[in-house]
């Protein structure tokens, strides 16, 4: 991770067909392209790699999460059961389609923790959102069993697990809907770019239109087809999807290499025995995308964070002090900072926020450090790194 560290012919072959071709919009224009389609390809792609009988591609990660939302109904005062620790973009989402976003404590899973969740389940909440995040999953299973009893709908935010498994099941497969982004950091790239996969034609059908500002895409005028509902525009381009078909035919050989790196880096750290690793619930396979590790408390993984920046370990994250990934700095979500008045339900459901604290959240990312998995890197670069990531630990401890 990410994809963009391989770039090389294929994907330039997959952008020379659409200058060629002249067209760069998904829809339309059929005289034009001679049979070139990415944007249908890389559904028909994502389809077959991810075992569903449905992918509409969207303009991001984030608007995957909105469409897959809107596309079973979420909508003005549902709340929405998320966790702490996910990028902004998760709520975000959510608050676009004035629901309102319900935090929730993680456990060492670094995903929803299930009993936090039932615990916060109200006559308003309509679904729960788990965050596939740094590369693995949460409790599937007791996630799937809670949303059942309740009646709720499960979405799988799978934005940095791509190609992880639960049980057999590629994640973003497993709840009611699956999203998925491809922008620049990821293992597969777009440069931007998302997916929503389900195996509902009806959410299928509703995400289809929705993205597309209600367009039912019926017929080859595009003129002439209804609008069955309001939509909006997270169309994906051609030249995007042209990117992302030719880096989908190779996350195989992206997974092996994350895999490769990973366990050299993972067995050297595993000798420290103050280190411990995040849980990989029974039956999963991370998608080795990072390194999750736990420290024995917070003093020691700040030490330890700023001494790897220090001597040229990159991109291994502290996400305690992070803006963007962890509930403590979200002031202008708890704020409400908005430029635009907030509907009277989000602004009353975030009140919740405000004062609130996640001791639980707070236990396990004060003491992880998430460190990326380049593909990018020799054995040479990757048992460098692992030697001198051991090195400084064990100066902290």
């Amino acid at each position: 991770m990410p994809g963009f560290e391989l770039f090389g012919n294929s994907e330039r072959k997959e952008l020379q067909d659409v200058l060629d071709n002249g067209v760069l919009m998904r829809y339309g224009f059929d005289g034009m392209r001679n049979g070139h389609w990415k944007a249908k390809a890389l559904e028909s792609e994502l389809q077959k790699a991810f075992q569903v009988n449905h992918a509409q591609l969207v303009s991001s990660g984030t608007a995957a999460v909105s469409v897959a939302l809107a596309s079973v109904g979420v909508g003005a005062g549902d709340e929405v059961i998320m966790p702490t620790f996910t990028f902004v973009a998760s709520f975000e989402a959510i608050l676009m389609l004035g629901a309102i976003p319900v935090l929730v404590d993680i456990d060492d899973t670094l995903t929803l923790d299930p009993n936090a969740v039932e615990a916060e389940i109200t006559n308003k909440t309509k679904a729960v959102m788990v965050v596939q995040m740094c590369g693995s999953m949460g409790d599937m299973d007791a996630l799937q069993s809670i949303c059942n009893k309740h009646g709720l709908l499960l979405i799988e935010d799978a934005c940095q697990a791509i190609g992880g498994t639960y049980k057999n099941k590629p994640l973003g497969s497993i709840g009611d809907l699956g999203c998925f982004s491809f922008d620049f950091v990821k293992t597969i790239t777009c440069g931007e770019g998302g997916a929503v996969i389900t195996n509902n034609e009806q959410y299928h059908t509703h995400a289809d239109h929705y993205s597309d500002h209600g367009h039912d895409h019926i017929g080859n005028d595009r003129g002439a087809e209804t609008h069955p509902f309001m939509g909006y525009n997270f169309r994906i381009s051609e030249l995007h999807a042209a990117v992302g078909l030719a880096q989908i035919k190779r996350l195989p050989e992206f997974l092996s290499i994350q895999k490769k790196n990973f366990t050299i880096i993972r067995e050297a750290l595993s000798g420290i025995p103050e280190v411990t690793f995040r849980t990989v619930p029974e039956g999963g396979e991370e998608n080795y995308g990072f390194l999750n590790f736990y420290l024995p408390d917070l003093e020691t993984s700040r030490t330890v964070a700023s001494k790897f920046k220090a001597e040229g370990v990159d991109a291994c994250f502290h996400y305690y002090d992070n803006n963007w990934h962890y509930v403590r700095k979200w002031q202008h979500l708890s704020e409400q900072k908005s430029l635009f008045p907030l509907p009277v339900q989000v602004k009353q459901g975030l009140e919740q926020l405000k004062g609130k604290t996640f001791p639980a959240s707070d236990h396990y990312i004060a003491r992880n450090l998430s460190c990326l998995i380049k593909l990018s890197w020799s054995e040479a670069d990757v048992k460098a790194r692992a030697d001198k990531m051991v090195q400084i630990i064990k100066s902290c401890i």
